[in-house]
């Protein structure tokens, strides 16, 4: 079972600094192929400079940013062929994590997808797509963190923000609260420490973005 260190100040502030700026990227508030500088996104993040540029580093490796030299900072365009070829990744690795977090995760960790799910039901009672979205990565965080497999987490971290900012991009409330519903099936199947069942339950919820996409 895994544990996880506390994270050197720097390394939070840069996370925080990602984290702002990942969901301005998803919900559009950065526009696809938006150029921007980096005084912008250090004001956008509330954070200072060696943090934002981490952060930078980040979204640049995940395809969420590129920088351009002599031009500056875009944001990436979304791609005619994008959503097909993530769910084509999705949906080989994501089962097979959620399949290996249901024997792995400790207690907190189940405890903290519970309150996932208490967050995203809230939301969807709400109509907060925001405060959905923010629950639905702390779903995808507290899985990586309880997989076993690095090297499956490292495949799927990238792919799951790009995801979120296509599903955005058409989703509406029906499909928010459908969502809710097949989350809250994988993390009742984890709890239940049924690696077949939160399987199925990823099988289901990647079935329904693909039809939303």
């Amino acid at each position: 079972m895994k544990t996880v260190d506390t994270p050197p100040a720097s390394d939070s502030l840069a996370r925080q600094a990602y984290d702002a700026l990942e969901q301005m990227i998803v919900m559009l508030r950065l526009a696809p192929g938006a150029l921007v500088t980096e005084k912008q996104l250090i004001e956008i993040a509330g954070h200072g400079r060696t943090p934002v540029r981490e952060a930078i580093q980040k979204l640049e490796w995940q395809g969420l940013m590129l920088v351009r030299p002599r031009v500056g900072l875009q944001v990436a365009e979304i791609e005619a062929g994008d959503a097909a070829d993530i769910m084509a990744v999705r949906c080989r690795l994501e089962p097979l994590a959620a399949s290996l977090v249901a024997t792995h995760a400790d207690e907190r960790q189940r405890t903290r997808l519970v309150d996932c799910a208490r967050d995203m039901t809230t939301a969807a009672a709400t109509a907060d797509m925001a405060g959905f979205l923010a629950a639905d990565k702390r779903f995808d965080d507290i899985v990586d963190e309880a997989c076993p497999n690095r090297f499956i987490t490292s495949a799927l971290a990238p792919l799951r923000s790009h995801s979120r900012r296509l599903w955005f991009s058409t989703a509406d409330i029906e499909a928010m609260d459908r969502s809710v519903g097949l989350h809250v099936g994988v993390i009742r199947a984890i709890g239940r420490e049924d690696a077949a069942g939160a399987g199925v339950a990823t099988e289901k919820l990647l079935d329904d973005l693909i039809r939303t996409g």
